[in-house]
């Protein structure tokens, strides 16, 4: 046999085993067929499926029963950033098993059953930035560092029930982490000095029930930490309180206590403790239990902290709250505070001379709370709140408007108030309201109607989710209305609101709008669908051809529809006769986004800030913004797919009913999916259900079924990995 002959079977013989690994990864997971993004979570795989290849770059096994990481299992996957691996059974892994990973970003292997940690896993992962080892059953971090080669890594979580053992060199490598999370709820042995090593930690977790342990932590980041979270901890014995006297030098500018227990007995020391840390100007108390009522056992002697300047309460549980006192000794130390958030509290009434002493505040957030009119009137008492300017008072027990705007009318600097989610039904026709207020939020009150009792001076209006069948009140100043989800038939005039910018009506019984009613007024989004705009244009020219005979009209309805069709059908042929994409230097955005106009809040405030405020940042093409005005809607969508290096669609109930979106999804197949490629990425917003998609949308059907789609997740703690896993395939 030749030697050209060896050399052709030898690439014959490569070229098979790839095309065989690859085909046996399909088979075992078929989201990775196409994509880069693999996903076979909970799939029942008791091993890493087979036929990884370079193409990859996250892979995500969660949820599964794999019990063992092999050597060979990951050698292919050079490209890979994220690999998820946690809630399976793993309990050992081959020490080169990630030899071959040096691009892995973050690595998840959280709630799985290995006992011991070895530094070898991590010798080659020279560009990981977070690492997840919390929930496993290893006691300790052995006897040196795992880390000392992970110079990249930003967020490193650890622990699990069983973890007892802290020592020194455990950390030796780590200078800088973004957030670092121990789980340590029986941790029982912290060498001194373990954690000393590391230079800066923006923010630390301590779930770590031992005050011994804990005051031990902070005496070695004294000057380390700026955010220290303390989670789980009983402090309702005084005589350990003096442990925690360490926590004064801190240099913390932000402290937060979550799921902690305090007594009356212990407040005292606690706040002593708070108020002398020199830095601190944040305070957070989230989820906690308050044991007594506020009579606290021994007098709170300290000089008022002149740093402290934001004070949050969220969900604090006191079982007898009707019995809490009026706070009396604590009233000298909150005078320079600027914002206070007590949210879902049981607050029913704030003290008068505790609203007294409250002289620098200019945010104040009593949100679902038991708040009433009687209250509201006792809380917000002359001399209370000076400086006020944001006040929400959302979901309490208010339901007399003109009480509301009197008991405020004092508060001359207020400029934002929230009384939403209040049962205010019927309102008067005169109220009495701060003569700076300029925003004003009244969604969810169960008011029929709007009054002249809605104050002149406002620039924003909310009134969204009410009973409202009309709107005519004259707001001069009114930039922003906000009319979402009442039973409007007609808008509002254009002369009532003359430098009106926004309007949003949606979800109304709108069936027309003239041209007379937007006369003059300078709207900038008036969120209608197409429907009824086109169902407002035929009314409107119904109205001004009356004159003219049913067969006119009819004849008339047809041809415009035909020339219709006919554009339609031309664009079409078009984007049929251009199967190539653009070449790279005519590409424009890295991704043209399609998605409904109901969905427009959520793309538009959170996908475009994440993305195109990331680093780098990601420029999208959007139709309300980078459409070429005058330009038929069709040419504008098959252009800005031509010159986008993705195509993203987010996908939900809203965009399977519009018709446009469907015009997207076809010039999108012709364009993209019939080349076999990657250049479509799908974002589910919601989960639709396969009898909700119409036949017109076989296209959609067969995507699914074929691509693998990323899930918007309503826990904010995955939404990162979200994020993470869209940037990545938006720059593949």
């Amino acid at each position: 046999m030749t030697r050209h002959t060896w050399q052709v079977w030898a690439i014959y013989m490569v070229l098979a085993a790839n095309l065989s690994r690859e085909q046996e990864l399909k088979q075992t997971c078929p989201s990775c067929d196409t994509t880069e993004i693999c996903n076979c979570s909970s799939m029942g795989l008791d091993l890493i499926p087979p036929g990884l290849t370079a193409k990859t770059t996250v892979l995500n096994l969660a949820h599964n029963r794999i019990k063992h990481i092999r050597s060979q299992d990951l050698w292919h996957a050079v490209n890979l950033r994220a690999l998820l691996l946690q809630s399976n059974k793993i309990n050992s892994i081959d020490e080169d098993s990630f030899r071959s990973l040096g691009k892995l970003e973050l690595l998840d292997l959280s709630n799985n059953s290995l006992a011991h940690l070895s530094p070898m896993w991590f010798g080659h992962l020279f560009s990981l930035q977070h690492l997840h080892l919390q929930g496993n059953s290893y006691r300790d971090l052995g006897q040196s560092s795992l880390f000392s080669t992970l110079r990249n890594l930003s967020s490193l979580h650890l622990g699990n029930p069983w973890f007892s053992t802290i020592r020194q060199g455990n950390f030796e490598g780590i200078v800088r982490l973004d957030k670092l999370w121990i789980d340590g709820g029986n941790l029982s042995q912290y060498e001194p000095g373990s954690l000393e090593l590391i230079r800066k930690i923006n923010h630390m977790i301590m779930n770590i029930r031992s005050i011994n342990i804990v005051s031990a932590i902070v005496r070695d980041l004294l000057h380390s930490v700026a955010w220290l979270e303390v989670r789980k901890i009983d402090l309702n014995i005084p005589a350990e309180m003096q442990l925690l006297r360490v926590m004064a030098s801190s240099f913390a500018n932000k402290i937060s206590f979550k799921q902690t227990l305090v007594t009356d007995a212990t407040v005292p020391e606690v706040v002593s403790i708070l108020a002398d840390m020199p830095k601190l100007e944040e305070i957070e108390f989230i989820d906690c239990r308050l044991l007594g009522t506020g009579q606290w056992k021994m007098q709170i002697h300290v000089n008022q902290s002149q740093t402290v300047k934001v004070l949050t309460i969220e969900k604090l549980s006191i079982e007898q709250f009707y019995l809490f006192t009026d706070l009396q000794n604590v009233q000298g130390l909150i005078s320079l505070l600027t914002k206070i958030t007590v949210e879902n509290t049981k607050v029913f009434l704030v003290p008068c001379k505790l609203s007294q002493h409250l002289r620098s505040l200019e945010y104040l957030d009593l949100s679902s709370n038991l708040l009433g009119d009687q209250g509201l009137k006792h809380s917000a008492c002359q001399g209370g709140w000076p400086l006020l300017q944001t006040l929400n008072l959302s979901q309490n027990s208010l339901s007399d408007l003109e009480m509301t705007g009197k008991s405020l009318s004092h508060l001359r600097h207020l400029v934002l108030l929230d009384i939403s989610q209040n049962n205010f039904g019927e309102i008067p026709d005169v109220c009495d309201w701060p003569k700076t207020l300029k925003y004003l939020n009244l969604s969810s009150t169960q008011i029929p109607k709007v009054t002249t009792c809605i104050p002149s001076t406002l620039e924003v209006l909310d009134v969204s989710a009410n009973n409202l069948k009309e709107f005519g009140l004259q707001l001069p100043f009114l930039k922003e209305l906000y009319l979402t989800r009442n039973q409007l038939k007609t808008l509002p005039g254009a002369a009532s609101v003359p430098n009106l910018v926004a309007m949003s009506v949606r979800r109304n019984k709108l069936n027309s709008f003239s041209k007379e009613e937007l006369e003059g007024a300078q709207v900038g989004a008036v969120h209608l669908s197409l429907m009824e705009c086109h169902r407002s244009l035929v009314v409107s020219l119904i109205c001004t051809l009356v004159f003219l005979v049913i067969l006119a009209l009819v004849a008339i309805g047809y041809k415009y529809h035909v020339v219709w069709y006919l554009r339609m059908t031309w664009a079409w042929l078009r984007a049929k006769r251009k199967p190539k994409r653009a070449p790279p230097k005519d590409l424009c955005y890295d991704a043209f986004v399609s998605y409904s106009e109901n969905d427009s809040d959520w793309v538009e405030n959170i996908m475009v800030r994440e993305l195109e405020q990331a680093c780098p940042p990601f420029r999208l093409c959007l139709h309300k913004r980078d459409f070429v005005p005058g330009k038929w809607i069709v040419d504008n969508i098959i252009d800005s797919i031509e010159k986008s290096h993705k195509t993203l669609f987010v996908l939900s109930e809203h965009f399977v009913q519009s018709e446009w979106c469907k015009y997207e999804l076809d010039f999108s197949h012709f364009r993209l999916f019939d080349e076999n490629n990657d250049a479509a990425i799908l974002i589910l917003l919601e989960p639709i259900q396969s009898q909700a998609i119409p036949k017109r949308f076989c296209k959609l059907r067969k995507i699914m079924n074929t691509k693998t789609y990323l899930e918007w997740p309503l826990e904010e703690e995955q939404q990162g990995m979200f994020w993470f896993n869209l940037k990545i395939a938006l720059k593949s």
